[in-house]
């Protein structure tokens, strides 16, 4: 009787790391009944003919219909007009969130439109105020009161939500230092994900090295985590060995390679790592699961997820900012 190759680790789905926080969800969606009965509205617009926006986009509609989030996906024949429809959504007290589903133009005018999105309405948590005050590590958005927290990307807000599922960050330390002591290495420098992750991971504590095709960066706290916020810190060009350097000391090992073609060698791999891939496509081959403790091949259902609680979020910090008027009127 042939046996199954032992595998060591095990591999996690991102839809069962999701459970937990559509629970969240409709939880918190509960307690908005009263001023959102029919549930707040989400708006998504759709510019491009990528066959991967648009699973995107149908994902993000099931789970947010399925939940009790309205969705409306709006898709744009010309992308020069989203601009207007942008701003027009922003002004509608109907809607609750606004998406982009990228890339539009594929430059610095997708940097620009993601600044058109009202900061109020921006599920994405893209908008230059959320970002300023991601790598600054400041959480809120009201200091000192601290009521009204600040929005994170919802790639890299899943990829760290997903590390607190894996009780890889360690509860019994404050918040902020619980990666303490872990190092990870981010295959990806891109400003929408790569680079804002690496600076959140950091900020939590953790050494960091993101990696991409030109070189290889540092990013931590200082020893002891002596800073208030992630420093960054040259290592030299990218090259196998400063790489494999990297890796064969690290906890976590992150990939979002947008490459077909692109494989992480395993050998680089230390024994019983936890490896996350956000890529669309598998940057890891199967023999991953013979190093890895645990596995996560996708992450989009924990994106959409972060989006959603994203969204309630920010009607969250709506509500107590005209409850916060009222009493100073």
């Amino acid at each position: 009787m042939s046996q199954n190759k032992h595998q060591p680790g095990r591999t996690i789905l991102a839809s069962t790391i999701s459970k937990t926080y559509d629970q969240e969800i409709k939880e918190k969606l509960n307690t908005l009944k009263k001023v959102k009965p029919n549930g707040p509205l989400l708006v998504g617009f759709l510019a491009n003919n990528d066959p991967a926006a648009r699973m995107y986009a149908q994902w993000t509609q099931k789970t947010s219909e399925s939940l009790g989030i309205r969705y409306q996906l709006r898709e744009m024949e010309d992308p020069d007009f989203l601009e207007e429809s942008i701003i027009d959504a922003n002004e509608d007290d109907e809607i609750d969130g606004i998406m982009i589903y990228f890339p539009v133009f594929g430059n610095a005018q997708d940097q620009y439109l993601q600044q058109v999105v009202k900061k109020e309405k921006d599920v994405e948590g893209l908008n230059h105020v959320y970002y300023q005050n991601l790598y600054h590590n400041v959480r809120f958005l009201d200091p000192p009161d601290n009521q009204l927290k600040s929005i994170l990307p919802c790639t890299p807000l899943a990829i760290v939500k997903i590390l607190e599922f894996l009780k890889i960050y360690n509860p019994l330390l404050p918040e902020g230092n619980r990666l303490f002591g872990k190092k990870c290495v981010v295959i990806n420098r891109s400003e929408i994900v790569g680079r804002p992750l690496a600076a959140l991971l950091a900020n939590d504590g953790a050494i960091v090295y993101s990696v991409d095709i030109n070189n290889i960066q540092k990013f931590t706290r200082g020893e002891s985590l002596k800073f208030t916020k992630h420093h960054v810190e040259d290592l030299g060009d990218y090259s196998e060995d400063l790489l494999k350097k990297c890796c064969q000391d690290s906890d976590i090992i992150i990939t979002g390679v947008p490459s077909e073609n692109y494989k992480f060698p395993t050998e680089y791999l230390k024994d019983g790592s936890t490896c996350i891939n956000f890529s669309s496509f598998k940057n890891f081959d199967d023999s991953v699961k013979e190093k890895a403790s645990l596995y996560i091949p996708m992450t989009g259902k924990v994106t959409i997820a972060m989006l959603l609680r994203n969204m309630l979020r920010l009607v969250e910090n709506s509500l107590k900012l005209k409850e916060k008027r009222t009493q100073t009127n």
